[in-house]
């Protein structure tokens, strides 16, 4: 779509000259998101993909995701990251997440990390990895100092995050522990071609035997759940009725009461897959 009041676009090479950024700019990366819809209040574009962000770095502590990363990459490392990190069992997560995004491989090629993120919808394909996988993300502020902030807390509701205006979100962070662990992984649509009403993902911590749970679509924002041992499917139970009804996503997509109690069917069959 042309966005017709866009009269400038800014393309910065350093992090300095990134700022302003005003109440009428966007930050533009992937724009698959940016340019599917009317944009009025929208006159000037930052576009950050020159600024020679690598899209993956990894070290032996986890790997660094750049916003400007794009999908197709993020789902391509559940074919490699077996053989180039054979001890991260939890690469098969990668390409699921990126398949429950339900999107065109057109979209995949371009839509970009930071930009999932930033939309902050409960769908949010990066969103369901990073809550899984214990993902921080690092973000830019316009007086040259950065913030970390766990992915469970930078997503505060449907579309809505903790972003400050003139913030630019510049990496996502997937520690080692995480990755070192085994998963699995469920996804339930109302239809075949649906977006996702409910994505659960569990993972046990090789590290320390602990068992974690995120709950992602279903809500409105992350939920992520922590035992020490593998629960039982009481405890399971327990931790899910824990959810406030209003934090249940409520679209065309699932009502309230149905995501509820898929939640809890996926969860349980989650908790026997990993226990």
């Amino acid at each position: 779509m042309d966005l017709n009041t866009v009269e400038a676009v800014h393309i910065p090479t350093r992090r300095d000259e990134v700022w302003p950024v005003g109440p009428s700019d966007a930050i533009l990366a992937g724009g698959t998101w940016l340019f599917s819809e009317p944009q009025p209040q929208v006159s000037r574009l930052i576009d950050i993909t020159r600024l020679g962000w690598p899209p993956i770095t990894f070290s032996d502590d986890g790997m660094e995701i750049a916003a400007t990363c794009s999908l197709a990459e993020i789902g391509s490392l559940t074919n490699t990251l077996p053989s180039d990190r054979p001890d991260w069992p939890a690469a098969p997560l990668f390409g699921q997440c990126c398949a429950a995004l339900l999107a065109s491989f057109k979209i995949l090629g371009s839509a970009t990390v930071g930009g999932n993120i930033c939309l902050s919808f409960p769908a949010g394909a990066m969103i369901s990895l990073a809550s899984a996988l214990d993902g921080t993300v690092t973000v830019w502020s316009a007086d040259g100092s950065d913030y970390v902030v766990p992915i469970g807390e930078f997503v505060t509701g449907a579309g809505s995050n903790v972003l400050r205006s003139g913030d630019v979100l510049r990496s996502l962070w997937l520690p080692a522990h995480a990755l070192r662990s085994p998963t699995a992984f469920r996804k339930l649509a109302p239809s075949p071609l649906g977006r996702s009403g409910v994505v659960v993902v569990g993972r046990r911590d090789e590290d320390d035997g602990q068992f974690v749970l995120s709950v992602t679509a279903a809500t409105v924002r992350p939920h992520v759940f922590r035992f020490p041992l593998p629960p039982t499917a009481g405890e399971i139970r327990t931790a899910l009725a824990a959810i406030a009804e209003t934090e249940f996503t409520r679209d065309a997509h699932g009502d309230p009461d149905w995501r509820r109690a898929v939640t809890l069917t996926l969860a349980e069959q989650i908790r026997r897959e990993l226990t």
